[in-house]
């Protein structure tokens, strides 16, 4: 008689059930591993992106923060003599007519005249321009309130440059103070 040998229980390989099990989880695993990495791999460009709009906004409210604030545009024939701003014959609610900013001939030349702008950045860094972002300038008056409740209302302004673009936004503020109402 020959009986039949029985492998022992370790001997036994896997079961189909076991190896569809195995594929399932590891598979998971791996789709767990790559959703990480292609998030990682996505937004390395990010910080270039942000530090790109970032050095934009810098220099613009620098170089506005560096304007005069006068009571009248200087070029007023009031500019002088003004005690305030009522005295200008000129309004210094936005651009003065006729000045654009990077004009050779008639430049910006006073912090009101950023009032307003926007445009594309590639002329704000001079012989390292930037492409593909946009900036745009706001500027209130917010004497006579919190911080600066001591002050006239328009004498301190708040100047806020937004940069746009590369799937960033930067916005940076600033506050002016007018300190030399009739000096140009």
């Amino acid at each position: 008689m020959c009986k039949k040998i029985e492998p022992s229980r370790a001997q036994r390989g896997l079961t189909l059930i076991e190896l569809i099990v195995f594929i399932v989880v590891v598979s998971v695993g791996l789709m767990g591993i790559l959703a990480t990495y292609n998030t990682v791999v996505r937004g390395s460009g990010d910080p270039l992106a942000r530090k790109q709009a970032l050095v934009i906004a810098e220099s613009l409210l620098l170089e506005i923060a560096q304007q005069p604030f006068t009571w009248c545009d200087p070029q007023d024939p009031q500019l002088t003599q003004a005690s305030s701003a009522a005295d200008c014959a000129t309004s210094q609610s936005g651009p003065t007519p006729g000045e654009s900013r990077g004009s050779a001939a008639s430049p910006f030349d006073n912090v009101i005249d950023y009032n307003g702008y926007s445009g594309p950045s590639s002329d704000i860094l001079g012989a390292f321009p930037l492409s593909g972002y946009n900036v745009s300038v706001a500027i209130a008056p917010v004497g006579g309130t919190g911080a600066f409740a001591g002050f006239p209302n328009d004498a301190v302004l708040r100047i806020s440059v937004t940069v746009t673009g590369h799937n960033e936004t930067v916005t940076l503020l600033g506050y002016r103070t007018r300190y030399a109402p009739n000096s140009a």
